[in-house]
């Protein structure tokens, strides 16, 4: 689409009840983020109340009209996913408009391929639209869903503000606080605990209210200081008629209350009553009765199913990336449908029921190695078709890849009615339900407890939803034929051993970030649009070459990319993180603090200076450079300092599982060790500096 072209939707699909908006850009250091944000207005063009503004800590619409989604990485950056129930959306809204803003200084100038696209309920883009000349925003409005008569249209905006979240806001009826003394903290003590369900993330502030969980907030700065983004709440909200027609001055606006106080789970285990350790705590959902891949299989989708039909934030998020609808949710398992000669039987069924319709999606689940398998996959999908049901799930531990279908089934073009296909994994159904205990919270102490009991499910060995766990058969063969240089480029074996690789990378993001409660994303530094196929052969021939396998995690709130090497050649494993040098003070300086703020890392940190030119500059060992920082500096006074690299070894498990030998496990446990060891020791990043004359007031 061009700017200022509008679309009806039902031109495009007949299944644009719920609908998917995708915003995306790339960046070139692969770091560039935005936030982005969805405001409800009615016929006069303004939000009827702060709750018509949905952001990060108000992603959710309590009629299930909104959903924002997160974030899941692209080839070089980051696309932010929103789900819209159109026939949700309340009859005095008019016009729902989709934004995004970025911070600290920074604008959309600086990031590649600004775009949204717009897929309908079975998962088929429908639309794309490219955002032009935007370079000095940081702010834009990308699109809007409007109404006219009993139809939605969509429209392509791309209006940018250089003023802000604050602008933009404040054009739709939204008044922003930019007054720091009038921040907010008093409240109950329990709105912040030590899982970080209270704690100011980067990009975060923090306000807390009486009886209100903490509620971090978009951030607006003064014009030419750009500041921390937590130095000023920017806190929307609503004007109120009566305020602007009130006699004398003008009163202050109440706080908004973005979000209702929500229930996690301390990780910190209490006391048990139990006399000695032999006694099991009792669990709702035993696993010991388990003796056949049959019944894992059974036992873990009805453990599923029933949890996501008790706790609606839980069901909600699994299904709403699907395209499902806000409403009261129904699961069933071991349903018979007919199906020719012999019927089938779905390991489960979902129904969501909103305003009289239904949605449906049929379940197949695999546990343990179990593959999916195609002609199963296939007879789902012929009796969704045939029966109206609007898309088949299907669950294993394997992690599926862009451009890469675990299953091929074939799609009948002549049929009307489409059929959505989509995979998950275990590991990221654990993720989720990790987030919300953790993390997010939920409604109630009970819906708590039954995460945490699926959680507990999940993770227990025998019940065989552990997530990908198997580099498979080409792993020794690949491994041998490197070791003995007799893997030639273009070995099909190579390009099984970089598909696992890029699923295991996939798998070790969930669960750092399930673990932190922050966005850990895999990067993928390649040219948007490119075929991952391609992309994917060519890491191939890469290894062959090398004998390396290679990845970079994102990981919000530190100041660097994460980089893991595995060098199949030497058995080494290799985590490591570039840091930036800071921009004032002196090198010996740097030296010294870095070296204070390392005090509790491992003595075998590897610590190299990184200098002008790509030159290697000094390397030691933390050490030997804590009773000496000095030896950090480059004897060449004049050689400029750009960063420092740390880097921790350890051998790699030559097994292909997750066996005590295994290298998914070595994998894991580096990454991880890495990250509480070292990362957390360091500065979050610096915000970025406002280039002089481009100040502006930020949200």
């Amino acid at each position: 689409m061009s700017k200022g072209s509008n679309v009806t939707l039902t031109a495009l699909s007949e299944n644009v009840g719920p609908v998917i908006v995708g915003l995306g850009w790339g960046s070139p250091t692969g770091e560039g983020d935005a936030d982005v944000s969805v405001l409800l207005l009615d016929a006069n063009g303004k939000v009827r109340s702060d709750a018509d503004f949905y952001f990060y800590n108000h992603p959710v619409a309590a009629d299930g009209s909104v959903q924002l989604l997160g974030k899941t990485p692209t080839a070089d950056g980051n696309e932010d996913r929103i789900s819209f129930d159109l026939t949700a959306v309340p009859a005095d809204v008019d016009r729902v408009v989709v934004a995004a803003s970025r911070y600290d200084g920074a604008c959309f100038g600086e990031l590649d391929d600004v775009r949204l696209s717009l897929a309908d309920g079975a998962g088929e883009e429908l639309l794309r639209f490219a955002v032009q000349g935007a370079d000095s925003m940081s702010a834009i409005i990308f699109g809007e869903l409007y109404r006219r008569g009993q139809e939605w249209k969509f429209r392509a905006v791309g209006q940018g503000y250089d003023t802000g979240l604050a602008g933009l806001a404040t054009d739709f009826g939204v008044d922003i606080d930019d007054d720091a003394e009038a921040v907010a903290v008093q409240g109950d003590a329990e709105a912040v605990d030590a899982e970080g369900g209270g704690a100011a993330s980067e990009g975060r502030a923090v306000v807390r209210e009486p009886a209100l969980a903490s509620v971090p907030v978009p951030v607006a700065a003064p014009v030419g200081e750009p500041g921390p983004r937590e130095a000023v709440a920017a806190l929307p909200a609503p004007r109120r008629p009566e305020d602007d027609a009130a006699d004398g001055p003008s009163r202050p606006t109440a706080r908004p209350r973005t979000a209702k106080k929500k229930v996690t789970l301390s990780r910190a285990a209490r006391k048990t009553l139990a006399e000695n350790e032999s006694w099991r705590a009792a669990r709702l959902f035993p696993v010991s009765a388990l003796k056949s891949d049959r019944d894992r299989e059974t036992r873990a989708t009805s453990v599923l199913l029933s949890v996501m039909a008790q706790v609606p934030e839980f069901g909600r998020r699994l299904t709403a990336a699907f395209g499902a609808p806000a409403g009261r949710m129904e699961t069933f398992t071991e349903v018979t449908l007919p199906h020719g000669d012999s019927p089938r039987r779905p390991d489960g069924v979902i129904r969501v029921e909103r305003a009289g319709k239904l949605w449906t999606a049929l379940v197949e689940t695999k546990t343990n190695g179990n593959a999916l398998k195609a002609d199963q996959v296939q007879a789902y999908m012929d009796i969704a078709a045939r029966r109206g049901y609007e898309a088949v799930i299907t669950l294993s531990n394997d992690v599926e890849l862009e451009g890469s279908p675990l299953v091929d089934v074939r799609i009948d073009k002549r049929r009307k009615h489409k059929v959505a296909l989509r995979h998950l994994s275990w590991a990221e159904v654990a993720h989720q339900a990790q987030m919300l205990i953790r993390h997010e919270g939920v409604g109630n102490a009970a819906h708590a407890w039954l995460l945490q009991e699926l959680l507990h499910y999940l993770q227990h060995e025998n019940s065989g939803c552990h997530g990908f766990q198997n580099m498979g058969p080409a792993w020794v063969p690949v491994r041998n034929g490197i070791d003995d240089e007799t893997l030639c480029q273009g070995d099909p074996r190579a390009l099984e051993v970089v598909e696992n690789w890029e699923r295991l990378i996939r798998q070790v993001c969930l669960a750092l970030g399930g673990e932190l409660g922050q966005k850990a994303l895999p990067v993928q530094r390649s040219k948007r649009g490119a075929d991952p196929g391609a992309r994917r052969s060519a890491l191939a021939d890469q290894l062959c070459v090398d004998g390396r396998l290679q990845a970079e995690l994102r990981i919000e709130g530190t100041p660097g990319v994460l980089a893991i090497s595995a060098d199949l050649r030497t058995g080494k494993l290799r985590t490591s993180i570039d840091i930036p040098a800071p921009e004032q003070g002196y090198p010996l300086s740097w030296a010294k603090r870095l070296v204070r703020r390392l005090a509790e890392a491992p003595a075998d940190l590897h610590v190299e200076t990184l200098v002008d030119g790509g030159t290697g500059g000094p390397r030691s060992t933390l050490e030997r450079l804590r009773p000496e920082p000095a030896d950090m500096l480059p004897k060449d006074g004049d050689t400029r300092i750009t960063g420092f690299r740390l880097s921790l070894f350890k051998s790699m498990g030559s097994t292909r599982g997750t066996a005590q030998s295994g290298f998914i496990r070595s994998v894991d446990e580096a990454v991880h060790r890495f990250h509480r060891t070292v990362v957390v020791h360091l500065d979050s990043p610096a915000p970025r500096r406002v280039p002089s004359g481009q100040g502006a007031a930020r949200g």
